[in-house]
């Protein structure tokens, strides 16, 4: 493999004999320690027009292989949420026909099924436009996401409120957030998810649940939870703050009332967030659980066999990886995982609808390979071997 100085050019080559795979196992039965979903990519159509600005062209077969390997692993599959490019590439259409195809093959399986819902199928210009505290705007964004989360239940999976862009444009004050979310709330037939995705996944969302403090946001998120505390199974907190997570995830274990469980969505520091202390521990709804679910899955059986421990070690064998894949900007992460789907030959192609497979350099695209070589997570060596090399020769690189 090629070393790369910080200007982008070859400083040499490291001779690498890649390492077998991990000695990863799916369970054989119900993973239970735990509640972990994986936040799952779409694979596109290798010769579709799938460039920038274009409606997404899936390659169904592929994408929904991915996520059967996935429930075979016996973790959940969270679809059309931001790692499903919504918002960078994947269109409303797209996310429809994605949601029912996936609830479909999950509901074949008894595989685990949480759909994101949004307001992404409002016109960006039209929002462009609006006011803060537009109560016209208000209730736009309130039928925008009450028609999503029709098609999710309709479809036969959990809701997953997703933060809103266009909330985020027009939003005055947290009393804006608590009158959609009651609204969005009332429309839920089951218990839903709350997302609450950081300005480092997604800049647009500055300012969320109304202000820029974050204490002060938490303060908002918990009022809106506590209102609807029967209608919230638990939140997904995408903040990459470890001690912000504990917090909060003591004062939902506080709340009177139903169990509201925290999904760490904190990539960076999901080891031990899963793992918790003796107050408890986070739940898991991650991107990159997706890209190395069948260690994630190994964990959470040694978590189930009440060995914490060796459960802790696995999961922290990957995070120079997962670190690695959602280094800023962070919003690329999505690169990562399908270049670790396409090494392992999940897909045939390394693309990703709208262009994104661009998001990364060659170098940060290297470094993925060695360290995901590193913690057994190059499934086929051989495979992932050509596939790399062939990948350096067409950059023009020796390898």
């Amino acid at each position: 493999m090629p070393r790369f100085d910080d200007g982008g050019r070859v400083a040499g080559t490291e001779v690498r004999e890649l390492n077998a795979p991990g000695p990863w196992q799916a369970p054989t039965g119900p993973i239970r320690s735990r509640v972990a979903f994986a936040a799952a990519h779409v694979v596109p159509q290798v010769g579709a027009e799938n460039v920038p600005g274009a409606p997404a062209v899936v390659d169904w077969d592929a994408t929904l292989a991915y996520r059967h390997q996935i429930w075979r692993y016996g973790l959940g599959v969270a679809d059309a949420m931001d790692t499903a490019q919504r918002g960078m590439g994947l269109d409303w259409a797209a996310t429809q026909e994605l949601v029912r195809r996936s609830a479909a093959e999950a509901a074949s399986v008894g595989g685990a099924i949480a759909c994101g819902a949004g307001t992404d199928q409002l016109d960006p210009a039209r929002v462009a436009g609006w006011q803060r505290g537009d109560t016209a705007a208000l209730d736009a964004v309130v039928d925008a996401y009450c028609e999503q989360v029709r098609v999710v239940q309709g479809a036969g999976a959990q809701v997953i409120v997703m933060a809103s862009r266009a909330l985020a444009k027009v939003a005055r004050s947290a009393e804006d957030y608590a009158r959609v979310y009651d609204a969005v709330l009332a429309e839920a037939d089951q218990p839903v998810v709350l997302h609450w995705l950081g300005t480092m996944f997604d800049p647009a969302l500055a300012g969320y649940w109304g202000s820029d403090s974050v204490e002060t946001a938490t303060a908002t998120f918990l009022d809106v939870i506590r209102a609807h505390q029967d209608k919230v199974d638990g939140v997904k907190v995408s903040l990459l703050d470890a001690q912000h997570e504990v917090g909060l995830r003591r004062s939902l274990a506080a709340l009177d009332g139903s169990r509201v469980r925290l999904y760490t969505g904190d990539d960076f520091n999901y080891p031990e967030l899963i793992t918790g202390d003796s107050q408890g521990y986070s739940d898991a709804l991650l991107g990159i659980f997706a890209a190395i679910y069948p260690a994630a899955s190994t964990a959470l059986q040694a978590f189930d066999a009440n060995e914490p421990a060796q459960g802790h070690a696995i999961l922290a064998s990957t995070e120079k990886l997962g670190r690695h894949i959602f280094a800023a900007p962070t919003y690329y992460y999505k690169t990562g995982v399908a270049f670790l789907s396409w090494l392992n030959g999940f897909q045939d192609g390394f693309q990703l609808v709208g262009g994104l497979h661009s998001g990364r350099s060659l170098a940060h695209l290297v470094t993925l390979a060695r360290l995901a070589d590193d913690c057994g997570m190059l499934l086929d060596p051989d495979l992932a071997a050509v596939r790399l090399r062939a990948l350096l020769t067409t950059n023009g690189v020796d390898s």
